[in-house]
């Protein structure tokens, strides 16, 4: 299915365009998405995906087959398949960058390809769903490309003589101290699957009104209960 985007960035098409060729940083933004390996044009990561109770884990590869600075066109290929085996999934993609103002307008055309579980959703329902994560992942970049680089303190000039010597204090008895608290890690960003339950329910609301969305909300609900 043949998949159309297009949105823009507060940024100039050189800075955007640097910023779309850093793996690294640009990886993160895709929602459930994460970056293992860069090696030149080549790539490889994995992308969680959840699904009401069911929960797919895709892993995969990718090449950059054209990057062009003088249009600012990049093409890449990926291919991958779920670590359980409910299906596979493959995409070329090409991206276009042009001026706009002082910003960056983006379009991006997708020739996406799935089997498995997210090959029941039609083109049209794939269609609202990936605009929806569009729009996250450019608030993402739109955030990282307009974050002011971090400048480093000064290094603390020493003084010329040392301070003269004091007497040490009179020592004092220790305070009880309160058990330290447990610290709690969370999972970055990128290692959080997406949870295409959350997209999904907005987009269906709105696409068949009340009666299907309601119908959906029961159905999830009875595959919860059978599950337990």
């Amino acid at each position: 299915m043949e998949l159309e985007h297009r949105f823009t960035v507060p940024a100039s098409v050189d800075e955007t365009w640097a910023m779309f060729n850093d793996l690294e940083k640009v990886a993160p933004c895709f929602p459930g998405a994460a970056l293992t390996s860069v090696d030149g044009d080549d790539f490889a990561g994995t992308v969680k995906v959840k699904l009401g109770p069911v929960s797919l884990q895709y892993s995969g590869t990718g090449t950059f087959v054209e990057r062009d600075e003088d249009t600012h066109t990049a093409r890449f290929e990926a291919k991958g398949k779920d670590k359980r085996g409910n299906g596979t999934a493959a995409a070329k993609v090409r991206a276009v960058l042009e001026p706009d103002g002082a910003g960056t307008a983006v379009a991006v055309s997708t020739d996406l390809a799935v089997t498995g579980k997210p090959a029941q959703f039609g083109r049209g329902l794939m269609q609202d769903v990936s605009d929806k994560l569009l729009d996250r992942f450019v608030d993402c970049l739109t955030e990282k490309l307009t974050a002011e680089p971090e400048v480093e303190a000064d290094e603390p000039v020493a003084p010329a003589q040392p301070p003269p010597a004091q007497p040490p204090p009179e020592a004092e008895p220790p305070l009880a101290q309160p058990p330290p608290a447990t610290a709690r890690t969370e999972a970055p960003a990128s290692q959080v699957a997406l949870d295409l339950g959350s997209t999904l329910l907005p987009v269906l609301a709105k696409r068949y009104g009340p009666p299907a969305f309601g119908l959906l909300v029961i159905v999830l609900a009875l595959r919860r209960l059978l599950r337990r």
